[in-house]
């Protein structure tokens, strides 16, 4: 009973801790100039998804690939497509090959870098893309995902 009460307080402690946090994350992510990625935090995302009734947009990568550096490097930096994904989404990147990553990448049966992904707030897969794309493209994608809300 003891050691149920000092979980619940860690948790509780850890909560009051975090959220400033996650106030500040969303207030910059609002006022980028890119997409702000949460980092390997699928689990963190998609709690945050739930809470706030939004889709997440997942980066699947790998750190020695070369088109997932083109993605940060260009279409993640576009004005237009950082707006509109910050707005909508719960962004995060997971590295495939970290943590949580091999168990995700299997489970959602990955096959190439990038991969990009949606899930609605429940975690389901909705729309996903491989390989390198440009901001129109990005865009399109993330507006036919939302799409599918409506549904």
């Amino acid at each position: 009973m003891i050691t149920l009460l000092r979980r619940a307080r860690q948790r509780a402690l850890l909560f009051i801790l975090l959220l400033p946090l996650t106030v500040i994350a969303q207030k910059q992510a609002v006022t980028s100039k890119k997409i702000v990625f949460m980092e390997n935090a699928w689990q963190q995302a998609l709690d945050m998804a739930k809470k706030q009734n939004k889709y997440v947009f997942v980066d699947a990568y790998a750190v020695w690939c070369g088109p997932c550096k083109m993605l940060k490097r260009t279409t993640f930096k576009d004005k237009e497509a950082a707006a509109f994904f910050n707005r909508n989404f719960i962004n995060v990147a997971m590295d495939m090959e970290k943590g949580v990553g091999p168990s995700l990448a299997q489970q959602w049966q990955l096959q190439a870098y990038p991969t990009l992904l949606v899930f609605n707030p429940q975690g389901k897969l909705v729309l996903y893309t491989v390989g390198f794309i440009q901001a129109p493209d990005l865009l399109r994608f993330g507006k036919q995902a939302l799409a599918t809300k409506a549904k």
